[in-house]
């Protein structure tokens, strides 16, 4: 491969998913390095001053600040949406920072959102607090009625926002439906998409214009560094986002992209598995519990709409053990499983949302979403999966269940 092959996109267009998770996005420098090198900078030097002048005003191609441009942050831009199947993409300092962007890079005093009901904690915060301070309306629906994303349409709606899975109840929209009713009006829809990734689900295959993403989960992989990426079309991600990325600052840091651009070596591979050992080890736990969540499941209310839109459901699964009590008795159990509230780690790891991630909501928003007080989300890991069975199955004995 020559220095440059990776940011060819007639090259690498061409290439299978999991060639572009190596390959996708590598620039070498003179040196030829091997791996993708680390440019630890703040700012660029000159040869001359026109050189900077028109690099400014946008004439010459190259960089001028590590808030607008880094060679490695450039590379795991470019590998991300190639793997999309976006234009382009810009990296940010975490998924929240990456969906704050996302949203109000494009909205205005005066707009409304449509979101999902049920979604991580903080992207429900952002509709539920945020958004509402700055003059823009939101309105939350069930994401499994297709017919209430119509409904909740407004003259002023400029966005449709949801995460699909969602985190912690694994809903499932059907990304074509909202899609093609979003595109019928004229709006955006901002889809999260860090449960699956691009190895396991391409909204945009589906008609979403913009994917976010918590690069810190699936992407990294090994609960290392926080990370986040939009991804949409060149104009929206040239601009959009770009001027209100350039002016706020939501930017990550070279290293962390760089620890990011080498995990997403191993992400299809890792995925694949994780979501294989999930199914199997929900199977194996299922008729124990009061309630299990996972759409690699037959039980699953959108089963069959999951095997649709996805190469392979995800690693995550949540799990109705009935209060409070039992939960924390069966977590206090575990052995083997990590008690953590991270997703995406190779480390199998599970947690409870209600006094969690989903914590500084109130008791109405929880019961709303179906966050119960004995709800627990799980991360399957790659450990062997009978190793996780016999550790769940311990648990569940110490729990009474």
């Amino acid at each position: 491969m020559k220095k440059t092959t990776g940011m060819d996109r007639s090259i690498t267009g061409k290439w299978r998913p999991a060639t572009q998770a190596v390959r996708g996005g590598t620039w070498r420098s003179e040196h030829g390095e091997t791996s993708e090198a680390l440019f630890l900078t703040s700012g660029y030097t000159y040869d001359d001053a026109q050189t900077v002048a028109d690099r400014f005003a946008g004439e010459d191609a190259g960089m001028t600040y590590s808030r607008l441009q880094n060679p490695t942050v450039a590379m795991l831009e470019e590998r991300i949406a190639l793997m999309e199947g976006a234009e382009a993409c810009r990296a940010q300092a975490s998924g929240m920072a990456a969906m704050t962007t996302a949203l109000l890079c494009q909205l205005s005093a005066g707009d409304h959102v449509v979101g999902a009901r049920a979604a991580f904690g903080s992207c429900r915060w952002l509709l539920d607090h945020l958004l509402p301070r700055f003059g823009i309306e939101t309105s939350v629906i069930d994401s499994a009625d297709n017919d209430a994303w119509e409904a909740a349409i407004r003259p002023n709606t400029k966005v449709f926002f949801f995460e699909t899975p969602a985190n912690p109840t694994l809903d499932v929209v059907h990304l074509a439906h909202v899609c093609s009713v979003a595109k019928a009006h004229g709006i955006v829809t901002v889809v999260d998409n860090a449960f699956a990734t691009s190895a396991l689900q391409r909204p945009m295959d589906f008609g979403a214009d913009v994917v976010a993403y918590s690069a810190t989960k699936l992407m990294d992989g090994q609960g290392r560094v926080l990370a986040g990426a939009v991804c949409g079309s060149r104009e929206f991600i040239d601009e959009v986002l770009l001027p209100f990325q350039r002016n706020t600052g939501p930017n990550i840091s070279p290293f962390n992209a760089w620890v990011v651009h080498k995990g997403i070596e191993t992400l299809d591979l890792r995925a694949r598995q994780q979501s294989a050992n999930a199914v199997a080890l929900g199977a194996f736990i299922e008729h124990r519990l009061p309630k299990i969540l996972h759409p690699g499941l037959p039980s699953h209310p959108r089963y069959d709409l999951a095997r649709e839109q996805m190469v392979a459901t995800g690693p995550i699964f949540a799990m109705d053990v009935g209060d409070r009590a039992t939960a924390f008795r069966l977590l206090d159990a575990l052995e083997l499983v990590d008690i953590s509230n991270n997703i995406g780690d190779a480390r199998s790891l599970m947690c409870h949302p209600a006094s969690t991630t989903h914590a500084g909501m109130t008791q109405e928003a929880r019961d709303e979403m179906g966050v119960t007080e004995g709800l627990l989300r799980i991360n399957v890991g790659l450990e062997d999966v009978e190793d996780l069975k016999e550790d769940l199955d311990r648990a569940l004995a110490a729990a009474g269940l």
